[in-house]
């Protein structure tokens, strides 16, 4: 059987690697080989979920694209205030960094995600009709497939809308040569109603435990749905409903914030899969990331010269008085290099054999803050203070970066959640995601969030550059990639970049 899976694998993640090049949006495979040969058991059906997740690890041989994972870092890193360029710095990285964006830059290449956006519509789409040929699958096994790979479309559909506003929606599977492919944008708001109503779907479909921990922490449960939603629900502003998503995660005994302690960066970072882990892809030795070679043997990106002090705060007068997050678990002093992906301990750093440190896409403290902004926003601002100053008091956050924000002051709260998210998730993707949230909230009543983070990573001769670029909402956004416009003719760009 394990054979079986393995060859059924490789020809999955073959199909899609061996169409041609100029293909919209790299959706087509390869006429007949899906349906024909590889849907007839429900060990098909398992191939064909792993290999979604690991498309979400790696691009499939001699394709260019990054894996997603580095997307997901840069997305919501370059934009943000926490990061400096590195030496190996490439022109497109900084020109984002730098508000210097144009539509042929190759990071707004989003074909990595659609490609894995088809591979969950082929699950979807195909492994109902499995039943039929294989009587050993049940109902609730089928179910379970096909909520995993409802939760991942959603969340790439969900980043997608985040970085570009607008995207392609395509939600039945690319099995012929002969589709149209002249698809145009959907807004926004219509990606996020998707996306709702996918983990709506997906919950009800989902797993609570696959029996051991990499696969709990590794593979969708209803825990990660619900995180998920919860996220969501922030950006359509909908926080009721974010709360009730949030508490689900916070009711479960499995998760939990783990005290300060000298083994804390090991267990949480290093190894992975702890308690407060809900959703990490999971890499290994014998699939490592990519994060040991941009952030440490070719730097492409640095932590900001200021952020140790400005974010996490040095106690001058106690050297051992510091926040757990920061030196030598974000940002190495001195260097301000990016630690959090590479490091063993507070005084080591892994090997390159052994640099598996995975990607962090949801983790109990996320779900904790997550309900603590929809609770500012519902005005019960001393739950969320409370939030806020219980995870401060197991991190061993200092003094200095403590702030009294009145109980009724949303506006003292959100920036003090902030201020927390960006101690809590440095580096992790997250940080241009929070900003924009918050901003845009109430038709963009706090732009001063953005525009201050713009400012603030920009050298001084390009800050009024950035602050008149930041002021248009349009840019906010990331362009359609020129190649894409080129091939679907549907597409119409982001006014900013026409």
């Amino acid at each position: 059987m394990q054979t079986k899976i393995k060859t059924i694998l490789a020809i999955f993640i073959l199909f899609v690697s061996a169409s041609s090049c100029d293909d919209y949006l790299d959706l087509r495979p390869q006429d007949g080989i899906v349906r024909d040969e590889f849907w007839n058991t429900k060990e098909d059906i398992q191939a064909a979920v792993i290999g979604i997740y690991s498309s979400l690890l790696n691009s499939p041989p001699r394709v260019s694209d990054l894996p997603i994972s580095q997307y997901l870092f840069m997305y919501g890193e370059l934009r943000g205030d926490m990061i400096a360029p590195g030496p190996n710095v490439t022109n497109d990285q900084r020109d984002i960094m730098n508000s210097n964006i144009i539509a042929s830059n190759e990071l707004t290449n989003w074909s990595a995600f659609y490609r894995t956006i088809n591979y969950c519509n082929t699950v979807i789409e195909l492994a109902p009709a499995v039943r039929a040929e294989d009587p050993t699958l049940t109902e609730t096994q089928l179910n379970n497939f096909l909520s995993e790979a409802l939760a991942i479309r959603a969340y790439l559909y969900f980043t997608l809308a985040r970085t570009f506003r607008d995207v392609p929606l395509k939600l039945n599977a690319t099995l012929s040569d002969a589709e149209n492919f002249q698809l145009p944008t959907t807004p926004q708001s219509e990606i996020f109603a998707q996306v709702i109503k996918d983990l709506e779907l997906a919950e009800q479909y989902g797993v609570e435990d696959y029996g051991n921990e990499p696969s709990n922490r590794g593979r969708i449960t209803t825990y990660a749905i619900n995180a998920m939603q919860a996220d969501v629900y922030l950006w359509t502003d909908n926080y009721e409903k974010a709360v009730i998503a949030a508490d689900k995660v916070i009711a479960s005994p499995r998760f939990g914030l783990i005290e300060a302690s000298s083994s804390w960066f090991n267990t949480v970072y290093a190894q992975g899969n702890s308690k407060e882990s809900i959703f990490e892809f999971q890499y290994t030795p014998s699939n490592l990331g990519p994060f040991y070679n941009i952030f440490y043997l070719r730097p492409e990106f640095l932590g900001g010269a200021t952020v140790l002090e400005d974010v996490f705060g040095i106690d001058l007068a106690d050297a051992n008085n510091r926040d757990i997050r920061g030196e030598r678990a974000s940002l190495v002093p001195g260097t301000s290099q990016i630690y959090k992906f590479v490091g063993l301990n507070f005084n080591e750093r892994k090997e390159l054999q052994n640099a598996d440190t995975h990607w962090f896409v949801y983790r109990f403290a996320d779900v904790l803050l997550m309900k603590a902004e929809a609770l500012t926003e519902l005005n019960r601002g001393q739950e969320a203070i409370d939030i806020i100053e219980d995870l401060r008091e197991k991190r061993d956050a200092i003094e200095l970066t403590s702030q009294e924000p009145g109980s009724e002051n949303k506006i003292e709260i959100i920036n003090y959640l902030l201020a927390e998210r960006s101690r809590e998730f440095a580096y992790e993707g997250k940080r241009w995601f929070d900003i924009l949230r918050n901003a845009r909230r109430n038709n963009y009543a706090r732009l001063d969030i953005l525009i201050n983070a713009g400012i603030a990573g920009a050298l001084p001769e390009q800050q009024q550059s950035v602050l008149a670029k930041l002021r248009d909402q349009n840019s906010h956004y990331l362009p359609i990639n020129t190649y894409e416009l080129f091939t679907n003719k549907a597409l119409v760009q982001n006014p900013f970049y026409k």
